[in-house]
This record gives C-alpha cells, sequence and structure tokens, in this order.
C-alpha cells in the first residue's frame, strides 16, 4: 500500500482507534479533498493528507530539494508537532483544531525581485477563501497575519510563512485556528474561526475554499508578470490590511524600532510608516505592534 492509499484508507493516518476521539473534529479525507482539487490545467498538482509531522514546510521543502514535488503540491498535516512561523515562532494546537498545510509554488515566469509579494498573496487569498466558506469577517495584519474579532477585540486567528525551495521554488505554510476553544489558545491574544462565530467549522470546505482562492489570485498575479497593481493585489491588499491608518511600532533586526503611522503598503509590498520626524520610512522585514485601535 503506497502512503497516499493509506492515507486515503485512514485519512487522518492516525490509529484506528483514535480517529474519531473527537467527533466535533473528524478527519480529512485526502482522496475526497484530491478529487475536488486535482484538475486537468489547474494549479494543484496534489494533496497529501498525513497524521502529525514536525513542519509541512519543512517536509515540503525536503521534497521539492530531492525532485520529488512539482508545482501545485499541497501538504496537509493534521498536527504539526514543530510548526513555525515568523521570526521563528514556535506554535502547537491541537489535533484536526485547525488547518497546517503547505503549498509548493514556482513562479517561473516572475522577476524574483517581485516573489516578496507572495506572503501577502497568499493573505489576501486566505482572507477572501474563509470570508465565503465560514462567513467570518477577517482582517490583515501587515504583512500577513489573519486577524479576527472576539468579542470586540482583535486577535490572531493565522499566519503564513513562505521558504524559499531551492532557486527556482518557494514553499508557503499556511496555519489556520478552526474550532480551538477559549481554554485551548496558546496565547490569551490568539483567536480561532469558532470563537469569531464562523457559520461553519467544517474543515473541508474551507480547505477547499482557500485553496480555490489561492489559486485565482496567483494565477492573477502571475499572468501580469507579478504586477501588484495591475492584478489588483496591491489594492485588494491595502483594503483589507488592518495595519494601515494605525499607530505601530516596528521592531527591525539591529535592535532597531521605528514608530509612527502606517500609512501605505508600496509596489514592493513594503509597509510605509511616516514618522513624527515627517521622514516616510518604508519596511520590508521586522515585527509590526498596533499601538492603538484603529
Amino acid at each position: 500500500m503506497t502512503p497516499r492509499d493509506a492515507a486515503d484508507d485512514n485519512p487522518g493516518n492516525e490509529p484506528h482507534d483514535s480517529r474519531w476521539s473527537d467527533l466535533d473534529r473528524p478527519p480529512l479525507n485526502a482522496g475526497s479533498l484530491r478529487r475536488g482539487l486535482v484538475r486537468a490545467g489547474g494549479l494543484w498538482s496534489e494533496v497529501d493528507v498525513v497524521g502529525s509531522t514536525g513542519s509541512t514546510n519543512t517536509d515540503l521543502v525536503a521534497r521539492a530539494a530531492a525532485g520529488k514535488a512539482a508545482e501545485g503540491a499541497v501538504l496537509v498535516a493534521e498536527e504539526q508537532t514543530s510548526a513555525r512561523g515568523r521570526l521563528d515562532r514556535r506554535w502547537t494546537a491541537p489535533p484536526r483544531s485547525g488547518l497546517f498545510f503547505s503549498v509548493l509554488l514556482r513562479p517561473s515566469e516572475v522577476d524574483v525581485a517581485r516573489w516578496g509579494w507572495l506572503p501577502l498573496l497568499t493573505g489576501v487569498a486566505v482572507a477572501t477563501g474563509l470570508s465565503r466558506a465560514a462567513g467570518v469577517d477577517t482582517a490583515l495584519k501587515w504583512p500577513n497575519d489573519l486577524l479576527v474579532t472576539v468579542g470586540g477585540e482583535e486577535r490572531k486567528a493565522g499566519g503564513i510563512l513562505a521558504e524559499r525551495a531551492g532557486a527556482d521554488a518557494v514553499v508557503i505554510g499556511i496555519g489556520i485556528n478552526v474550532s480551538l476553544r477559549e481554554d485551548e489558545l496558546p496565547v490569551p491574544q490568539a483567536g480561532s474561526l469558532a470563537l469569531a462565530g464562523a457559520v461553519s467549522t467544517d474543515r473541508d470546505p474551507l480547505l477547499r475554499s482557500v485553496l480555490r482562492s489561492l489559486e485565482d489570485w496567483y494565477g492573477r498575479w502571475r499572468a501580469v508578470g507579478g504586477d501588484a497593481a495591475a492584478s489588483g493585489l496591491q489594492e485588494t491588499y491595502a483594503a483589507g490590511c488592518a495595519t494601515l491608518g494605525r499607530m505601530v511600532r516596528a521592531e527591525l533586526p539591529g535592535d532597531r524600532s521605528v514608530v509612527g503611522e502606517a500609512v501605505a503598503v508600496d509596489g514592493d509590498g513594503r509597509l510605509v510608516i511616516a514618522t513624527e520626524e515627517g521622514v516616510q520610512e518604508p519596511v520590508g522585514a521586522g515585527d509590526i505592534v498596533h499601538l492603538r485601535p484603529a
């Protein structure tokens, strides 16, 4: 039996006596997802589901390096034990409580200088897909944290991590808290779709909606050579970015920080901060702290 066949027979790839240990969190079915997403002429070339792994990003980068993954490969884990976010932050979640997956993209027709838009593009796609399938209002904290509102409070419900996989590929990892309850949150500032009042926490249609949205946005962006303005990506990202118009502190490499109003996202995807000294400083990497409500 191949690993793919095993995943179909035991969708969560777990011991059979524990597959349904939490009936509110049924396992994903790899075969069903594959039939719904993999099609001739489409982006998604394969969809694999594993029960548990350290990091789907690490696994998919390794597959790409070994020549064992084509563009459009999707790797989903029911549980990640060594998940990583931006700035090498670690986080965990109960099995089957969220969507934890990575995708492999090879935008060969786009200049590498424009690849920095891929995490922001993914953020737009995730927010759009979840809005449609979960009925939850979402916003993006620059560059690509997914925010939801829980009890009138802004909380992070997901994040995105992009990593190069050789000279011609990027692996993008996505983590979304779906059904986490208050007592399961890793930190008080975290949230989930369930806590935000989602109309559905069925991960199958949520994953399909996000991947279809990502295919759509990636196709638009790639068709115009990665031009964020021409594809509509820059405008759409700005419209859904909760960081713009707020006072922020950018914590930058080298123990430097910049404080000011976030006024724009420029053509390179950088956050432009207007400081009290009258300087507009573009920030391409760093941690952004929202200093006051919008």
